[in-house]
């Protein structure tokens, strides 16, 4: 289990989403969750290294080893939130009972002229994120999302909500273009999310301590909430199965400072605050755990360097951005 996360392939394809992206839509939810449980033993069954990985996490998690009934409930589990964002997608809101917790925490930072970065994790849904736009002048909502990476989603994305596509900032693009187009996006008032818990090949990292053990988190989202000077709010989308989920929002920071001079010793102690919020909700409900890897193996997640001071992305891009 030493290959780095980013060399896997993504599961199922093209045409494993259609199928199911239309069983959902012409049959209804309940009849579409009947098919999980086949699927659920398909990849069980055919995918070792995420049973491998399953068993692993679901022991160090749990405190015992895992048995085969408990592996199933999480690749069950997951299954669940990928066909939910085929109705979450689509505006089917009704299905679905949400809870939402520290909304004001969310409300209270938002401005016209200047947005919130929103941290997120692969826990759980991102995508139940999207209730809020039920809600009388909703934010506008960008995405940071590597396209390469997931093709058969992106391309569920496009063909379920054009909208929303249009708001997907692609992460595959170089830093700085990123940097600019999140930029934009802040300055007319939008929330711009992104996913903190994986570093892509050759990402710069930090090691903190998640879950008993050391592990790499990527530095660029929290040099991003520095660089942009926005208020970073932490967000998770917590599947509770059936049809109910619970959205948390947490306040992060009005603002993230990291001063060059003391650069390595504040994104240590800033990437440890963020593990350990997300280390309270993941030992809650474990089986919201979706980083299908060794998450603790450096050679599965790192796979760059370690961070340094003044190390990130270009600080003029944000001022050339707002000149």
């Amino acid at each position: 289990m030493t290959q780095h996360w980013s060399k896997r392939k993504e599961g199922g394809g093209h045409f494993a989403i259609w199928l199911i992206r239309t069983i959902g839509l012409k049959l209804g939810r309940p009849f579409a969750r009947l098919c999980l449980y086949p699927i659920t033993l398909y990849f069980f069954l055919r995918r070792p290294y995420e049973r491998c990985v399953s068993y692993a996490f679901l022991e160090r998690a749990l405190g015992r080893p895992a048995n085969a009934w408990q592996v199933m409930r999480h690749i069950h589990r997951f299954a669940g939130t990928l066909l939910d964002r085929v109705f979450l997608l689509a505006d089917r809101f009704k299905a679905f009972d949400v809870k939402v917790d520290g909304l004001d925490q969310l409300t209270g930072r938002l401005q016209p002229d200047r947005g919130l970065l929103l941290l997120g994790a692969h826990v759980g849904s991102f995508e139940v994120l999207r209730v809020l736009a039920q809600q009388p002048d909703a934010p506008r909502v960008c995405v940071v999302l590597d396209t390469q990476k997931t093709p058969a989603l992106t391309e569920l994305l496009h063909a379920l909500n054009p909208e929303i596509a249009r708001n997907v900032i692609d992460a595959s693009r170089p830093s700085t273009d990123i940097v600019l187009a999140m930029n934009e996006a802040l300055q007319s008032g939008a929330l711009a999310t992104l996913l903190a818990d994986r570093a892509r090949e050759h990402e710069t990292t930090v090691v903190v301590d998640f879950m008993g053990a050391p592990a790499a988190f990527p530095t660029a989202p929290f040099l991003l909430g520095s660089l942009l000077k926005v208020p970073v709010v932490f967000c998770l989308g917590m599947y509770r199965g059936g049809n109910r989920y619970d959205l948390y929002f947490e306040a992060f920071a009005d603002r993230l400072d990291l001063p060059r001079r003391m650069r390595q010793a504040e994104l240590q102690a800033v990437v440890q605050r963020y593990a350990a919020r997300l280390e309270h909700h993941v030992r809650q409900d474990p089986y919201n755990w979706f980083n299908w890897h060794d998450f603790w193996n450096p050679d599965a997640t790192r796979g760059g360097t370690p961070a340094r001071a003044g190390d990130g992305v270009d600080d003029t891009a944000v001022t050339r951005s707002a000149a």
